[in-house]
């Protein structure tokens, strides 16, 4: 059963913890150095029992500590078999970038030595449709490429989407608008997310969570 999803900013991006009677499940695990921050949220639970650290992307932002989370936990680690190349090679796609997100490439530019992980090859690859109920979790893999070709998002108990940087609640709730390896994709990932119809969407940016009914009432700026 599930208690509750926490979210952990970790740096550059969130992490979320999701919390079932049976294990826990970490989606995202932030930037590099951040492990030790998501350890004390677990620890915190009285929990020991990290099963999965589920990549929403291959972005620096998302799985820089997941490496060394999985040698302090002993979960697996796991992504979409399309975005599995580039995180084994320690790669962040970004594709074609616009308006401000210029600005966050000239930073990295500056600061990359310091925020790039190392090498993460996954433990898992997963398709479209997958199921995670083996580690505890009543969640499906729901594709959703635009953003990098592997973007997924996950969609737990059919009410609760998670699903990386396809959405943001950083400012107003928008939808990508800065990076995509391909912009014509984001409105059908939008698209397929509304058509999920879920409660509430946690987003890989941003300290809260996007309702439903909000949700329902983003569009694509352009394509």
């Amino acid at each position: 059963m599930l208690r509750k999803v926490y979210i952990i900013q970790a740096g550059l991006g969130c992490a979320h913890l999701i919390e079932y009677d049976n294990g826990l499940v970490l989606v995202d695990a932030g930037s590099r150095g951040n492990e030790r921050k998501i350890l004390r949220c677990i620890r915190s639970l009285g929990r020991d029992d990290l099963r999965l650290i589920f990549i929403t992307h291959a972005h620096l932002d998302h799985y820089g500590s997941a490496v060394a989370l999985r040698r302090l936990t002993g979960a697996s680690i796991a992504i979409h078999r399309a975005d599995g190349e580039a995180m084994g090679r320690a790669e962040s796609p970004l594709g074609s970038v616009r308006g401000l997100g210029r600005l966050v490439v000239g930073l990295l530019h500056l600061f990359g030595t310091f925020l790039a992980p190392g090498p993460t090859p996954a433990d898992i690859l997963l398709d479209e449709g997958e199921d995670l109920s083996s580690y505890g979790l009543d969640a499906v893999v729901v594709h959703t490429p635009g953003h990098t070709p592997g973007s997924s998002s996950l969609l737990v108990e059919k009410r609760l989407a998670l699903v990386g940087d396809l959405l943001s609640t950083r400012g107003q709730p928008h939808v990508q608008r800065f990076y995509a390896t391909d912009w014509s994709l984001i409105p059908a990932s939008l698209a397929r997310i509304q058509a999920l119809k879920p409660e509430w969407v946690y987003t890989g940016h941003g300290s809260r969570p996007m309702s439903g009914m909000v949700l329902q009432g983003l569009r694509c700026d352009r394509v």
